[in-house]
């Protein structure tokens, strides 16, 4: 984290559904962790998160991407899936590191365990991290209550 945050970052939330409960910021680079990594991982495991573009060679001082995520759930193995928006917004003026970070959590779809074999084994082809909405498309296993995650991913890119 420290290799990717600047000291005094900031991290936004913004959730459009009740799946997934996160705060609404967070600020300075240990507050961030704890948000996004320590408490995170105490909750998930077989985390996997894509952005479904990749930014310019020229990058601007932001990039703002579609991603995709898929975990499961350390207490039951429940599985969920979920997509939004990531805004970033880095130090043009030190090295680069992120500023702030701006997460929007539009879809969670949370499934039983059952369903953690067939999300896991799609995850596990998705091109990583780097990926597009057809390439994440081209595997969704046929669940229907992944009905939503396809139709974001076959949906016309933000940017």
């Amino acid at each position: 984290m420290k290799r990717a945050f600047v000291p005094d970052c900031e991290l936004q939330m913004q959730l459009l559904t009740d799946a997934i409960s996160f705060p609404s910021s967070a600020h300075g680079l240990e507050n961030v962790t704890d948000v996004l990594v320590r408490s995170f991982g105490l909750q998930y495991d077989n985390v996997r998160t894509f952005c479904l573009s990749r930014p310019a060679v020229d990058r601007t001082p932001r990039f703002q991407c579609d991603w995709l995520v898929g975990m499961s759930n350390r207490s039951d193995g429940g599985v969920r899936v979920g997509c939004g928006e990531y805004t970033w917004d880095f130090d043009a003026a030190g090295d680069g590191r992120v500023k702030r970070l701006f997460i929007k959590i539009e879809l969670m779809c949370v499934l039983p365990a059952s369903y953690q074999a067939p999300v896991l084994q799609w995850l596990s082809l998705v091109p990583y991290p780097w990926s597009s909405c057809s390439e994440a498309w081209a595997g969704l296993p046929s669940i229907d209550a992944l009905t939503p995650i396809a139709q974001f991913l076959r949906r016309e890119p933000r940017n």
